[in-house]
């Protein structure tokens, strides 16, 4: 134990008291040596234990890295952008499709669509500047000021860099700024003297986009995914270079939950006539309080009711009539047959007494019918 404690004591501290110094009386005993070789003493810090970059300084390395990583970082954002746009064009085309279409709602999405279209091709071109800094890094770090073949493609990456969702652009804008310093951010923030990509700074902007625009995005998607659709509003010629009007509601349905509502109306159009100012004291049929008194009586006049005869009833033993067909015409004698004097006289003499029998015939036939009535 007690030569553990011997090795702790002889073991200098740092918060000791220094052992040796240039201004110390120099002893020539084993003991200051010792000390003197254990504990070296140093009058001023190294210049290679200093970092350049500590305060923010540039550091072309760092700039090459971060330009690295933004590239890949705007390859992945584009690529995840893409795959959403298809999603979304696919849901535009089924609203087109429902009955009644949903264009106000497809309008809106249609606007979307096109915002990320030109973010996508806005990041394109930042990755294009990233790949030209990335090559010229040398160029750079050698130059004091920023070669005026760069000018346009660094400023464009400043100004960019807190308008798209890319972390490393910031670092990078970072390093630009201590590179040249601030006036050069500032001239690239407010685009002075037309420094700016124009391309970047038109599909950056905030400003929505036209609506002659918009409908031809719902006219391709139609005919992409093959729906039958035409719009409802037609689009005027000062109408096609504004914006997208608000939505009216017009393509929303009445009653959506029991379905018995009425069905929705046309989209108002705007050269259609105000509707006459009421007076102060005007009540909407709408909104008039209700009255709890009974309503009057509705009197309605009685029709005489003329009764008419009922109809006799025609007698069950009633004599009905009885059809008896005509006789059936004779055939005329054929032309240059004649007959001889006796066949005449035959035949007279046969249909006299056919006569004769028909006549009794019905005599008896009528004493008949009378007898069954009387019976």
């Amino acid at each position: 134990v007690e030569s553990c404690r011997n090795a702790k004591k002889a073991i200098p501290r740092l918060d000791q008291k220094r052992p040796w110094h240039k201004d110390d009386d120099h002893d020539n005993n084993n003991d200051s040596a010792f000390q003197k070789s254990q504990v070296p003493h140093y009058t001023h810090t190294p210049t290679h234990y200093i970092d350049t970059n500590m305060f923010g300084g540039f550091s072309a390395t760092k700039l090459k890295v971060q330009l690295k990583m933004a590239i890949s970082r705007i390859q992945i954002a584009s690529n995840k952008k893409a795959a959403l746009l298809k999603q979304n064009m696919r849901e535009v085309a089924v609203m087109l499709a429902e009955e009644p279409p949903k264009e106000e709602m497809a309008s809106i999405k249609a606007e979307a669509l096109i915002r990320d279209d030109n973010l996508l091709e806005a990041l394109e071109i930042i990755q294009l500047n990233c790949e030209l800094l990335h090559e010229r890094i040398k160029l750079i770090e050698f130059d004091k000021k920023c070669p005026a073949d760069l000018v346009t493609v660094v400023s464009t990456i400043i100004w960019a860099s807190h308008r798209v969702d890319i972390p490393e652009l910031l670092l990078v804008r970072k390093q630009f700024r201590a590179k040249y310093g601030k006036k050069f951010e500032e001239d690239a923030l407010v685009n002075k003297s037309s420094c700016l990509n124009e391309r970047v700074v038109a599909k950056l902007s905030v400003q929505p986009p036209a609506a002659y625009l918009v409908q031809v995005y719902l006219e391709r998607i139609c005919e992409q995914f093959e729906v039958d659709w035409q719009p409802k509003v037609k689009l005027s010629a000062s109408q096609m270079v504004e914006p997208m009007v608000a939505p009216s509601g017009y393509s929303v349905p009445a009653g959506q939950g029991t379905g018995l509502g009425p069905a929705p109306q046309g989209p108002q159009s705007s050269a259609a006539p105000k509707p006459a100012s009421q007076p102060s004291g005007h009540i909407p049929p709408a909104l008039k309080i209700y009255d709890p008194s009974p309503p009057p009586p509705v009197v309605v006049t009685a029709q005489p009711i003329n009764p008419q005869p009922p109809k006799k009833k025609e007698d069950d033993f009633a004599e009905e009539d009885i059809y008896v067909p005509p006789a059936a015409p004779t055939a005329p004698p054929m032309n240059g047959e004649h007959k001889d004097n006796d066949d005449d006289d035959n035949d007279d003499s046969k249909a006299a007494g056919g006569a004769g029998s028909s006549t009794t015939s019905y005599e008896d036939l009528a004493a008949r019918f009378n007898n069954l009535k009387n019976v």
